[in-house]
């Protein structure tokens, strides 16, 4: 089936009631020409997929300053250094299929010296962004004769973004591979199973956290109800009594602190496992570091109300790549408001609070941080397995495993896992994003 962690029946049983339109819009927009598995799976929620492809189609597909086989290189080493055969796979295919450049495809070293330079905004904008200054766009957009323009670079920062991102909802779905009768590229995956592709020898720490989760009853019928009456509390605490400002800064700290010791594993010294993937990247051991590392100097928090996607990042990159801004905005939008009023076997529940919970727990651990926002509601409502979940999902997808998948809302449905997956895809992608065109922005002025 489409995924390793969902039933092959749940996923045709919802593509059944997919209207046609919709279907029709999904083979004509997906790079394969028919509806491949992260499709099938993304299809549980036919609302946000129909903005995501648009966005995908635009990216790729349609005018920008970007010729089309470079769009598609630089998604390629986007998933690459994730190690996301299944994207790598797809783009590959592409590059075939366009019959153009098909050298650059022995590996990064045979890419012009232009595309090469991406590299090192590449591995910083994927494992840590909050690095990215106006040093490294001026590198990039210094006169020369592989210099981008800030067009260029633009639309290649939002494919980066794009597929980064993309690796985490692939991993944290455990979408298969697409089987390929002619294996014509040679990048068939491994495929997913109680465990990830890459090698876990290294990881039992991740998932050991999940044996030292925060005392919750294994009774998931339990488990769903108190996180009802959570979300209940704390929205009459929100009627009755606003913390202050400076209470809200210290739980935004305590939180961030706390994300350290969630997969807290030392991953300094791993090396990424050797496969065709690997071809595409340099710097393997280049990987996430926690923002707010102990007994360093930390970079400073990035407070949403000085540089935020709304009043700045949108205009920005809209300036300098027409349109992507409005299609980019739409997708955060329907994957923040997306809702069907219920949770698990509960209807009529208004998710809001937990939704942005999720949203902000990826940009806290990111080092982003909204003054109007109690991070206390955080603790709340995310529970430890989910917490590790998430941090793996976002900063080092590859290592995602099938407990990890299970480990959290066992009432839950599938589609509601899914959901889930789709706000850490666009928080992570949305963080990318500001860490970046803020730094374009202050190299602009």
């Amino acid at each position: 089936g489409p995924s390793a962690f969902i039933p092959k029946e749940e996923i045709v049983e919802a593509s059944q009631v997919v209207p046609q339109t919709e279907q029709i819009l999904a083979e004509a927009y997906s790079l394969s020409g028919h509806v491949d598995h992260l499709t099938q799976v993304m299809g549980l929620h036919p609302h946000y997929l129909k903005s995501f492809l648009r966005s995908q189609f635009y990216l790729l597909r349609m005018d920008g300053p970007l010729p089309l086989h470079c769009r598609h290189y630089i998604a390629i080493m986007a998933a690459a250094r994730h190690q996301c055969s299944f994207l790598v796979s797809l783009h590959v295919r592409e590059f075939y299929r366009m019959g153009m450049c098909l050298d650059w495809l022995k590996g990064l070293q045979y890419a012009p010296q232009r595309l090469r330079n991406l590299n090192e905004i590449n591995k910083i904008l994927a494992h840590r962004p909050w690095l990215i200054t106006k040093e490294h766009i001026q590198n990039l957009v210094k006169t020369g004769e592989h210099s981008w323009s800030l067009a260029e670079l633009v639309h290649a920062v939002v494919i980066l973004a794009h597929f980064h991102s993309l690796a985490s909802f692939v991993f944290g779905s455990g979408i298969n591979p697409q089987v390929d009768p002619q294996n014509a590229n040679g990048f068939q995956s491994v495929y997913i199973s109680d465990y990830c592709t890459c090698d876990l020898a290294s990881d039992h720490h991740l998932d050991r956290d999940l044996s030292n989760t925060s005392p919750v009853t294994t009774d998931s019928v339990s488990e769903l109800e108190a996180l009802m009456d959570r979300m209940k509390r704390l929205q009459e605490e929100r009627e009755e009594d606003e913390a202050s400002q400076e209470e809200m800064a210290t739980r935004f700290e305590k939180e961030k602190k706390e994300s350290l010791l969630v997969g807290s594993g030392d991953m300094k010294d791993e090396v990424m496992p050797t496969s065709k993937v690997s071809r595409f990247v340099e710097d393997a051991t280049f990987g996430y570091q926690h923002f707010a590392r102990h007994g360093e100097d930390n970079p400073p928090t990035f407070r949403a109300q000085d540089y935020s996607w709304e009043d700045h990042g949108f205009s920005l990159v809209n300036r300098l790549y027409s349109d992507i801004g409005l299609l980019l905005d739409d997708k955060f939008r329907t994957a923040c408001d997306l809702t069907y009023y219920n949770m698990a076997s509960h209807e009529d529940v208004d998710t809001t609070m937990l939704r942005r919970a999720l949203f902000n727990y990826v940009h806290c651990m990111y080092g982003i941080r909204y003054d109007d926002y109690d991070y206390g509601e955080v603790n709340q409502l995310l529970e430890r397995s989910l917490k590790v979940y998430i941090k793996t999902v976002t900063c080092y997808p590859e290592r995602t495993t099938r407990r990890m998948y299970d480990s959290y809302w066992c009432q839950f449905r599938h589609s509601e896992k899914v959901h889930v997956n789709l706000l850490l895809m666009e928080a992570r992608m949305q963080a990318e994003l500001l860490y970046t065109l803020r730094a374009i922005t202050r190299y602009m002025t």
